[in-house]
């Protein structure tokens, strides 16, 4: 297993039902926020960390996505007969992604700030960490309620709890994919292993981040574009 990670996942696999009648025709990664789609947001986060080999998932309207990403560099791990959920999807494309860490990156989100892959390249520390994932303060947040999915103590390790929001990017060790049972699962299980071991960390975004999970999610996603 090599220390840096040498490939992203980009997850588009999901249904967007939170989208309503936007996703009732098109996929969520391809709604277009200031006039482009998600996906390409999201590419600009990976771009500059090139070459890494990029790997998304795909699902729900999947020649619609793949048709898209046809001229991206972009391999494609389709999930069929049923999606995958996360860590069934991640486990998936580990053929096209290597056995080594990996960035992950959900496609609804929208980044004001640093490159939040950049920072997390940076502050990455396989020696003591399974998992680095990049977190943003409640209060830095749009278009998410709630108080939280972590808490952090002064060691950057972190438990489940309020104040920092998990924003959709990290790194992570694969290995511990392999020992959860079934097809289908969510990351939250290999999370869990992790924190049981105490190797599961955070890095506090610096930067603002909107959630754009939901329709309204895209007129707050704008403004916040507009605004850089």
């Amino acid at each position: 297993m090599t220390d840096a990670p040498e490939a992203a996942m980009l997850f588009a696999a999901g249904f967007g039902t939170r989208m309503g009648a936007l996703t009732k025709d098109r996929p969520k990664p391809l709604i277009e926020v200031a006039g482009r789609p998600l996906i390409d947001h999201t590419l600009d986060l990976v771009d500059p960390l090139r070459p890494l080999r990029v790997v998304a998932n795909l699902h729900y309207h999947a020649d619609q996505l793949a048709d898209y990403l046809a001229d991206k560099d972009v391999a494609l791990s389709r999930e069929e007969p049923r999606i995958l959920e996360t860590g069934g999807g991640l486990r998936a494309a580990l053929p096209l992604l290597g056995s080594g860490p990996v960035f992950t990156l959900n496609s609804d989100a929208i980044w004001a700030g640093p490159n939040p892959l950049h920072l997390l390249r940076d502050h990455w520390n396989p020696d003591e960490m399974d998992a680095l994932l990049m977190c943003v303060p409640v209060g830095q947040t749009l278009g998410h309620a709630g108080p939280g999915d972590f808490t952090q103590d002064s060691t950057g390790r972190i438990t489940r709890g309020a104040g920092l929001i998990y924003g959709g990017a990290q790194i992570l060790k694969t290995d511990g994919l392999h020992r959860i049972e079934g097809d289908a699962f969510s990351l939250n299980q290999l999370w869990d292993q992790m924190l049981r071991q105490r190797r599961l960390f955070a890095l506090a975004y610096p930067g603002r981040w909107c959630d754009v999970g939901r329709p309204e999610g895209i007129e707050l996603a704008e403004g916040l574009i507009a605004d850089v």
